[in-house]
């Protein structure tokens, strides 16, 4: 049985600065993450950040681990980090078990838990979808930005939110041929800025259209798209046909956080959220004592937002075990006041509408 103090789990945004906001207030924190390298979908992320200086703006997301691991080393001595691990259950009793590089089985017993482990991305049912060829936007990001592997020539995106928007640029940044972005909504659901840069560069965006079915015998040849109506009925006669060689699904993400319902927290469904979401306070503690939740885990928004609520739930998880800092109150106000001015755009009032479902203002 291996102690702790302060578990966290998932080295991503969110994570890394609960890791962080904790070690800082004096708590020993153990990092546990599946991955080989820790910063969770910012190693992958080659844009620049928005936000405010406190957010890394103007920073690449792939440079952003590196500043926050660094600032770890500043608290060494409070920090152990556990690489290529994944937690595989939590319990009743507080126990958590670990399955290190597939090999190496053990149970873990924290005084605190702050789950921190993202999102998955949502999938798109249409004829053909399993052929070789259609991939998730994070699959691609992580071909390109990760393995510097190109993943076709000819793309058709699905998906016109900021992801499918970022990665689309990125493509292009790599030589890759975009033909189109889609989406089934009559509207972009990704930020201006974005969706001009890709317009300005002759790709067309289809709003109000739909993936019909995927062509092709041992691998992607053609995608067949056709237009919806406002109910997302496919319209016939309006079939498109493409010739791709790669299709990318960006059509949204999902909490991830299985582990929290299995520890028995209380959850609900709020599609303003993006899914399924734990119930919890304004320390974003959950409804279980000590087990806390930041980031995509808790409500599906940008990194930005992830890291912040990583400090906040950090800070709020070592005071509950007993590290206090005397700074915790203009700490806790910094970071709530952060929160305030990244939602305060009308995407950001969407999030604040779901958030007081969960916790009741």
């Amino acid at each position: 049985m291996k102690s702790a103090e302060l578990a966290v789990i998932g080295g991503g945004p969110a994570g890394l600065c609960a890791a962080v906001s904790a070690a800082k207030s004096g708590a020993k924190v153990l990092i546990i993450d599946k991955n080989k390298k820790l910063g969770g979908q910012l190693i992958k992320q080659t844009h620049m950040f928005f936000g405010s200086e406190k957010q890394y703006a103007s920073v690449r997301g792939i440079d952003i681990p590196d500043i926050l691991v660094n600032e770890l080393y500043k608290y060494k001595e409070n920090v152990e980090i556990i690489t290529e691990a994944a937690v595989v259950g939590m319990y009743e009793d507080g126990i958590i078990t670990v399955l290190e590089k597939e090999e190496n089985y053990f149970k873990l017993a924290p005084e605190a838990v702050v789950v921190a482990t993202g999102a998955y991305e949502k999938a798109l049912s249409f004829p053909n979808n399993d052929l070789p060829g259609i991939y998730g936007a994070g699959a691609v990001q992580t071909l390109m930005n990760v393995h510097g592997v190109k993943p076709g020539n000819k793309v058709l995106m699905v998906g016109a939110g900021n992801i499918g928007l970022i990665v689309s640029y990125q493509l292009m940044q790599a030589g890759v041929e975009v033909k189109a972005i889609l989406d089934a909504a009559s509207k972009i659901g990704g930020y201006l800025v974005h969706a001009s840069k890709i317009r300005r560069m002759g790709v067309p965006i289809l709003t109000s259209h739909t993936v019909k079915e995927a062509i092709g015998k041992d691998f992607l040849e053609k995608a067949v798209i056709c237009e919806v109506d406002e109910r997302f009925n496919p319209i016939a006669g309006t079939e498109k046909v493409f010739d791709v060689d790669v299709m990318c699904i960006s059509v949204g993400l999902a909490p991830l956080n299985e582990l929290l319902a299995m520890r028995g927290c209380e959850m609900k469904y709020i599609p303003k959220l993006s899914g399924i979401v734990p119930v919890r306070n304004e320390n974003y503690e959950t409804t279980v004592e000590n087990l806390f939740a930041a980031g995509d885990a808790a409500g599906v928004e940008e990194a930005s937002a992830a890291m912040v609520e990583g400090y906040l739930a950090g800070l709020c998880a070592a005071a509950k075990i007993g590290y206090m800092p005397k700074d915790f109150s203009d700490r806790k106000n910094d970071y709530v006041n952060q929160l305030k001015n990244l939602r305060s755009g009308p995407a950001g009032k969407h999030i604040s509408e779901g958030i007081k479902q969960i916790i009741g203002r």
